[in-house]
């Protein structure tokens, strides 16, 4: 399995929306995530802390459940 890159909370939420997933709300420093796929609809938030690196397992588990594969 490929490392996993090192990026901040803001990079993420753009590289997500990419993919296709929307911003639902907002809360503090956390960012809720939205897409449908098949008529089911996929939430998650994403930690948006100022200027600091998302942590590699919370990385992994966002990528895991937008069902995202690393880049190689």
């Amino acid at each position: 399995m490929p490392k996993l890159p090192r990026i901040t909370g803001k990079e993420l939420v753009k590289a997500l929306q990419k993919e296709g997933f929307e911003i639902t709300r907002q809360k503090g420093s956390h960012v809720q995530m939205t897409k449908y796929i098949d008529g089911q609809k996929l939430t998650f938030p994403v930690p948006v802390h100022a200027g600091k690196i998302v942590k590699q397992g919370t990385l992994k588990g966002i990528l895991r459940k937008a069902n995202i594969a690393a880049a190689k």
